[in-house]
């Protein structure tokens, strides 16, 4: 068994290094999905970051919440470009159009986002469709790139579906409805077209007891039999048996439950209560505090921690038991369970973090902005199922007579580490024991799958090619820098010659190379699929060499602009962008680096690691980059005069007219150029650019049948008779073609 788990967890590794595709890892409670998460970090040479769903489970992954990375609004979102007023008048729902409109993100979070190639997910049974559907529109946006789920981020979703599922009110769902046909993240959008790897581990750590893992695995796939009932109810003891029972935990459904039971048993004990207050730093919202902010004691208090020992020592864990022995006003000695050792709490810390990006070695850090002190304990004669989950008990009273959420009892009863341990409170109804029928059959149609080595090739040659053609795809670089031009030019004119020709040199530099990278990769495809490895690996190194050339160049052009700008006043916003182009640069740079080493250890069958040695070169080289820029500025700067650094205002350039604009697109398009290279060399949105090849079209300058497919025209055609009105036509097409699309087309008809 144990060589079957590390066939699985090398599996797993392997999924997330050497492929681009989504995974579910997932498996009954105990089976090792956390401690694969905590070693993630020592294995993996991507960037990523993990999210949960609340802050509690965010806490627990060593991550952040997903609504707060990710600026998402509170409420329900639906998976449209339209405003949520096309679909509902109540309160509490967004669309893809508010996200943009209301909610954008600022320069340093999309950074973050932008260096993502792994996203990971905690506790996804939680995770609600709509809002990964928000996310998946949030990480395209923010990568550029609407034609791969997730903007080609991979994600790693980790959680056991059987267990606590996703929260949806009832006026929520009857717009939701509309759009998912129930709540769990598997009915993502986002994930009917990418697919995904299910990945079960299978061998369980906290139960040995070969006759309860046989109930506990019935409870969760639907198939409790009279018997499994039997085995359980045989635990049944009645409240007054119950009374008699000492150290022992109860796990019960409802919060108020548990609190009543805590604080009855808590004044029963006729010692003084001792107080002790949480310390609390920087920004710690009340949302995330892991227990009150006020913790009440007295001699004989049962408590449990709620946190493993930071110290190293694994002198507890989270969720073990032990009895206030001894109290004053700052110390809490306490008596463990098991042993009966005599242990002096100290406190702990709990940390809220942000991503943010390194500026000295572009890689994402954890930015601590708050912290949370106190004791790692709360009272524990009761906690709910929800606040049990993780947690692993000897001993406890089950009472969950009243569970009202599928895979409550199953989650209750697997803290357990046997039957030995097991006391019901209320006995096993079956009309309690059921999991969400959406659930079971999508867990039997995952495991249909193809057998995980056949995926696992199947993905491998997939990122491959997805390797070659990203790395030496400059079109994303020409892109940010056409954005970034745009949005400078109409606020920031620079004095120097050589500054005001930075910018637009490297935009020739990179489209220069646009045709010679394209022949560059179909001779990289072609090799890989005629399996010429020898002659694939010199290939790459011989185009990596001279790519790095080129981009280490423009790396010194950036960091000197930098540099210049960063002597002259109001240069905030623009040296803010130059900073996102320089990361997107840096990160190339690590791209062709890393491709060699990548594509000879996925094609040798090997996982392939953390590249720490490679990092730290780079990491180098942008030092010695810096410093000899740094230099070169502060000879530079002597000789311009206008100390803020721009042109003065009378000798500005006039503010270019929108038909100036129009005209410029349209002799562009006259000239030859298609759709996406006009995009790309005006910097502006192809909507806009649509939107001026349909001025040309309604003025007959320009033929509608030279600036949209034949099959295309047809189509929107055909529905003219039926839908004659833009929101009509736009809701009929649901998102097929969009809003510049149609409204060229019906330009066309309205000049004929």
């Amino acid at each position: 068994m144990k060589e079957e788990l590390t066939d699985k967890l090398s599996l797993a590794a392997q999924f997330v290094n050497n492929t681009a595709a989504p995974i579910f890892l997932t498996g009954k409670a105990g089976t090792g999905k956390t401690t694969f998460l905590r070693s993630l970090a020592d294995q993996t040479y991507k960037n990523y970051i993990v999210v949960a769903p609340t802050g509690i489970a965010a806490l627990h992954a060593k991550g952040v919440t997903i609504h707060s990375q990710f600026l998402l609004p509170l409420g329900s979102f639906l998976p449209v470009r339209e405003p949520e007023g096309n679909f509902t008048d109540k309160y509490g729902f967004f669309t893809q159009h508010t996200i943009a409109r209301k909610h954008p993100l600022n320069q340093p979070r999309k950074n973050v986002l932008r260096s993502l190639d792994l996203l990971v997910i905690d506790e996804v049974s939680m995770l609600r469709a709509d809002i990964l559907d928000a996310i998946d529109y949030r990480l395209k946006s923010v990568k550029g790139n609407f034609q791969e789920p997730f903007g080609g981020v991979q994600v790693l979703l980790i959680g056991d579906l059987y267990q606590l599922p996703p929260i949806v009110r009832e006026e929520e769902w009857q717009v939701l409805s509309r759009f998912y046909k129930s709540m769990h993240f598997f009915e993502a959008k986002a994930l009917q077209q990418s697919g995904m790897v299910y990945l079960e581990l299978d061998k369980i750590f906290r139960q040995q007891d070969e006759t309860f893992i046989q109930v506990l695995n019935h409870l969760r796939d639907n198939q409790m039999t009279a018997e499994d009932v039997r085995i359980l109810n045989q635990h049944f003891k009645s409240e007054a048996d119950t009374k008699e029972i000492k150290d022992c935990i109860t796990i019960t459904t409802h919060n108020y439950k548990a609190e009543q039971i805590n604080q009855r048993e808590l004044q029963g004990l006729t010692g003084q209560s001792y107080f002790y207050e949480a310390e609390v730093e920087g920004d710690f919202p009340e949302s995330l505090f892991p227990l009150p902010a006020q913790l009440e004691l007295r001699e004989g208090a049962r408590i449990m921690f709620i946190k493993n020992d930071s110290s190293g020592l694994s002198l507890y864990f989270n969720g073990k038991l032990a009895t206030v022995k001894e109290l004053s006003e700052d110390e809490i000695r306490v008596e463990m369970d098991g042993d009966g050792s005599d242990f002096l709490l100290r406190k702990e810390t709990w940390e809220n973090k942000k991503y943010v990006v390194n500026s000295q070695t572009n890689e994402l850090d954890e930015e601590v902005i708050g912290t949370f002190s106190h004791f790692p304990v709360k009272l524990a004669w009761a906690v709910t199922v929800h606040k049990s989950q993780g947690l692993t008990f000897d001993k406890a009273i089950i009472d969950v007579g009243r569970a009202f959420a599928p895979g409550q009892v199953y989650v209750a009863l697997s803290r357990l580490r046997s039957l030995d341990g097991l006391i019901l409170r209320s006995r096993i109804q079956s009309d309690l024991i059921f999991s969400d029928k959406s659930v079971v059959d999508f867990s039997h149609s995952a495991k249909a799958q193809k057998r995980l080595d056949e995926l696992l090739h199947l993905y491998q040659n997939h990122f491959i090619q997805k390797l070659v053609r990203e790395t030496f795809d400059f079109e994303p670089l020409l892109k940010d820098l056409a954005y970034f031009a745009k949005d400078q030019e109409s606020s920031f004119e620079f004095e120097d010659e050589t500054m005001q020709s930075a910018i637009p040199e490297m935009q020739e530099q990179f489209r220069s190379e646009l045709g010679n990278s394209e022949r560059f990769r179909q001779q990289l495809l072609y090799l890989l699929q005629s399996q010429d490895q020898k002659l694939l690996h010199e290939r790459i190194a011989k185009g990596s060499a001279y790519y790095e050339k080129i981009l280490i160049k423009i790396l010194e052009k950036i960091h000197l602009q930098a540099q210049m700008v960063s002597n002259f006043s109001r240069t905030k916003k623009y040296l803010e962008g130059l900073e996102g182009i320089e990361q997107s640069v840096f990160r190339k740079l690590l791209q062709i680096r890393k491709v060699g080493a990548l594509t000879s250890s996925i094609l040798a069958g090997e996982v392939s690691g953390k590249m720490t040695a490679l990092e730290k070169d780079l990491v180098q080289l942008r030092q010695q980059l810096i410093q000899k820029n740094r230099v070169i500025a502060s000879e530079k700067i002597q000789e311009i005069k206008n100390k803020t650094g721009r042109r003065k205002s009378s000798s500005a350039k006039p503010k270019r007219q929108k038909g100036d604009s129009v005209e410029l697109t349209l002799q562009l398009f006259e000239s030859g150029r298609k759709i996406p290279e006009i995009v790309l060399e005006r910097g502006l949105a192809e909507s806009t650019i649509k939107g001026h090849l349909a001025e040309g079209i309604s003025t007959g300058r320009l033929e509608l049948e030279d600036c949209l497919p034949a099959e295309v025209i047809l189509e929107v055609m055909g529905s003219l008779d039926k839908f004659s009105g833009m929101k009509e036509l736009r809701e009929h097409f649901n998102g097929k073609y969009d809003y510049a699309t149609l409204k060229m087309v019906l330009a066309g008809v309205n000049r004929s």
